[in-house]
């Protein structure tokens, strides 16, 4: 191995330097203290556990994201998380067993096998809330608006919000009584919303013509308030479950504008985001000129059910370096003070002012030849006119 093969990551494992690494850290502060004062209280899961526990309802693409070893103290396979949202279910469920609407929050690195797109991280660094315990609208209005307030407090002042409801997918799947290999192969033909494909599926699974216009139809359903009008002529004899999915977009959708200034809101019906494991409301969020989400929830009812206690459950999770880089917030202005090495109790005592006050302060070493640029400083302490004073630096 050579010496610039020791240093290398392996792909998509990054790192963040000075002084980037503050700024984030404030960031964190940030959002940890807005979900505070929303009642939303902190947990700090493991970040390895046992596989059966990790992994419980979240489906096959969870599993595939997840490093695997074995327990050298058990011999029972292990996972490092891919997702932290599991976990809080389980505490929810398990550890902390309260009986009305529990709300929790959290933030703590993840790590994928596999990036999620060409550029994107494998060790995000995750930050979302959940609620608990509730399964009215309300609280998927209260968990997305404090998503929205995320955004905001990174220098988000706009953003297009999707919702969904996985309901209506699922809604059509049970009336044509379609095998698992074919709803599979659906999922797949949503997730591309591909015409062709979708009529050579009818085709093959032989379904009724009111199915067959359904689920053509279901490939154009995005965009605003119209998109809901069609579908309620579309699944006008549908199951009743789709009629109320769609009321409930209605009245999310409406909530959602008179509450949140700079938020656009569309519908998706056919997005299938987390659809192995959300049960009814989903979102997602978009900043300009970005093709990813930068943040995504929805509703995962019963999740907690394997740890012997079925709860309602709504959240929303961001990968908290994505939204800084994003924002543009990881490029942050230098500044600093520089103060000589000194025996001299007066400068001690600046120096501590200083920094109470929320200055940077750093102290050049003697016999060091460091630049002030190099430290991040764009101001000096000197000594003038019998005192200390902080001057621009020459």
């Amino acid at each position: 191995m050579s010496l610039q093969e020791r240093w290398l990551l392996p792909r998509g494992i990054d790192e963040v330097l000075p002084p980037q690494a503050l700024v984030l850290e404030r960031l964190r502060r940030a959002i940890l203290d807005c979900y505070a004062s929303w009642g939303y209280e902190l947990v700090i899961p493991p970040l390895i556990e046992y596989l059966e526990s990790l992994l419980t309802g979240m489906g096959h693409d969870l599993d595939l994201q997840t490093f695997k070893i074995t327990d050298q103290m058990t011999g029972r396979l292990m996972g490092i998380r891919a997702d932290i949202t599991p976990q809080v279910a389980r505490i929810d469920a398990h550890r902390l067993n309260r009986q009305g609407p529990t709300r929790l929050c959290y933030l703590g690195p993840v790590l994928h096998t596999q990036s999620n797109d060409f550029a994107s991280s494998r060790n995000p660094l995750q930050i979302g809330a959940e609620l608990y315990g509730h399964a009215g609208l309300e609280s998927d209005l209260e968990v997305i608006s404090l998503m929205l307030e995320t955004l905001r407090l990174a220098g988000a002042e706009t953003c297009h919000l999707d919702i969904g409801h996985v309901g209506i997918v699922r809604g059509l799947i049970r009336e044509a009584g379609l095998s698992d290999a074919r709803e599979a192969e659906l999922f797949d033909i949503l997730q591309r919303k591909s015409v062709p494909d979708m009529h050579a599926f009818i085709t093959a699974a032989d379904l009724q013509a009111n199915l067959a216009t359904q689920l053509i139809g279901l490939l154009d359903l995005n965009g605003d308030n119209e998109v809901l009008e069609r579908a309620m002529v579309l699944f006008g004899d549908a199951p009743d479950e789709l009629g109320q999915a769609l009321a409930d977009l209605r009245r999310l959708g409406g909530m959602i504008s008179a509450r949140a200034s700079g938020v656009e809101v569309q519908f998706d019906l056919a997005e299938l985001r987390g659809y192995h494991y959300h049960t009814g409301i989903m979102f997602a969020a978009y900043l300009a000129d970005q093709g990813q989400a930068i943040a995504s929830g929805g509703r995962y009812d019963d999740i907690g059910a394997v740890f012997g206690r079925a709860r309602p459950a709504t959240g929303f999770s961001i990968d908290l370096r994505a939204l800084a880089e994003i924002r543009g917030l990881l490029q942050p202005a230098v500044g600093g003070i520089s103060a000589p090495w000194s025996e001299d109790p007066e400068l001690g005592r600046e120096v501590a002012r200083l920094r109470a006050a929320g200055e940077r302060v750093i102290i050049t070493l003697p016999g060091v030849d460091q630049g002030r640029e190099e430290l991040g400083c764009d101001r000096v302490l000197e000594f003038s006119d019998g005192q200390w004073r902080v001057q621009p630096a020459g």
